[in-house]
């Protein structure tokens, strides 16, 4: 074998030694996501993350800011040289190339604006250098309102990126209708408990004013004490901020409500309150208990009901509070020894169909806002018959995303 030949060995064996310590290493190492997978899976795994992380700004609305935070995410899905997200009277955002087109937008989509229908043009730009040359715009709209307009921008005419941008545009839209579907559940929300606050009536103000003023020459420090606990009662009931309080909370302000209520009846009423510390930690929707109390006492004690008024004079009126653990959730249960009420007539409650507007609300309105923050299996539990008192359970989840006091 001649000395040429053993060299040209050597070199190849160097070569396959080589190729085996890479290969060893590539076979070796933990597996990146780039390498599982066709380039079709992957491709679609990158657009679905994209389009992940462009989600959740464009729920707060159409807005400058979340228009910002989305921009980029929206035209990586799309591939175009330029984006822009306008609303109906400016340019929110202008993510990539060629921000000198973005004071010419607003006049190029005004008949989309008006007609809801997209459109293409040519960009009329007299840059030579600049690439874009030609753009789509798409309406964005909800429930057949144009909220304002995407518009991509490309070098030249392409059938494929006007395709696109209308389904970009069609998902942008699905997430804008699930803010307004955020927004309508705040409002139905902040109605409900305008209609709570409603039912904290003029004739219980005045009743425990009356009753703090006949403690004002007899007993002035007692006087003193219920008209703080009436303030800080009102004050809590009519707060401004927050959708959601602490099991803490919503059992003081019904401890001052009772407050207020023994002032005017005395031994009449006999109150029972066993709570778990655990449980005081405990978010729920705001005006929650206090209602199921306030209607406990309306019926039960104040006589409203003919079968309240059957019960003996010497026999308190008896309300029993509990909030007990219960593993994983609070258990509350508001239990009184009133005159009860027909279950048929109860389901009608529940259902809305009491006749009179000011009938149940309470029952029915914390039902209603249970039911949609927790699903329908955590609505109240109502156990009554006429003269038999009433018993109501709920239940909260210690833990809820999304639920947290304020």
């Amino acid at each position: 074998m001649t000395g040429a030949s053993v060299a040209v060995l050597a070199v190849l064996a160097a070569l396959l030694l080589g190729a085996g310590f890479l290969l060893g290493r590539r076979t070796a190492r933990p597996l990146r996501p780039s390498d599982v997978g066709t380039p079709v899976e992957h491709a679609t795994f990158e657009t679905l993350h994209t389009a992940s992380l462009a989600a959740p700004p464009l729920r707060a609305g159409l807005t400058e800011e979340s228009a910002r935070r989305s921009a980029r995410r929206l035209r990586s899905l799309l591939g175009t040289d330029a984006l822009c997200l306008t609303d109906r009277e400016r340019v929110l955002v202008w993510d990539g190339a060629g921000h000198h087109h973005g004071k010419d937008v607003m006049g190029q989509v005004g008949e989309l604006l008006e007609g809801g229908r997209g459109t293409a043009f040519d960009s009329g730009c007299a840059d030579l250098d600049c690439p874009l040359r030609w753009a789509v715009a798409v309406p964005l709209t909800v429930e057949n309102r144009v909220l304002g307009a995407l518009v991509a921008y490309a070098p030249r005419e392409s059938a494929v990126l006007a395709r696109a941008a209308g389904e970009v545009a069609r998902w942008v839209c699905v997430q804008l209708e699930l803010a307004e579907l955020d927004r309508s559940r705040t409002q139905l929300i902040e109605a409900e408990i305008k209609a709570l606050r409603a039912q904290i009536s003029p004739h219980f103000i005045f009743n425990s004013l009356a009753a703090i003023a006949s403690f004002v020459r007899t007993d002035p420090e007692q006087a003193r004490e219920l008209l703080l606990e009436f303030a800080d009662f009102t004050r809590y009931s009519f707060r401004r901020h927050g959708e959601f309080t602490t099991l803490a909370d919503e059992l003081h302000s019904i401890d001052q409500y009772l407050a207020l209520v023994r002032a005017r009846f005395g031994k009449r009423l006999s109150v029972t309150l066993q709570v778990a510390p655990e449980v005081l930690p405990v978010a729920l929707p705001f005006l929650c208990l206090q209602p199921l109390v306030e209607n406990a006492v309306k019926h039960g004690l104040e006589g409203t009901g003919t079968p309240a008024r059957e019960r003996p004079a010497d026999t308190p009126f008896r309300i029993t509070i509990s909030a007990l653990d219960a593993g994983s959730e609070a258990e509350v249960v508001i239990e009184d020894n009133g005159g009860g009420m027909d279950p048929e007539r109860l389901r009608r409650i529940l259902r809305g169909e009491a006749t009179a507007p000011s009938t149940g609300i309470g029952l029915l309105n914390v039902d209603e806002r249970l039911r949609q923050v927790y699903g329908d299996g955590y609505g109240l539990v109502i156990e009554t018959g006429i003269g038999a008192g009433m018993k109501i359970t709920l239940r909260l989840p210690k833990y809820r995303a999304g639920v947290h006091g304020s």
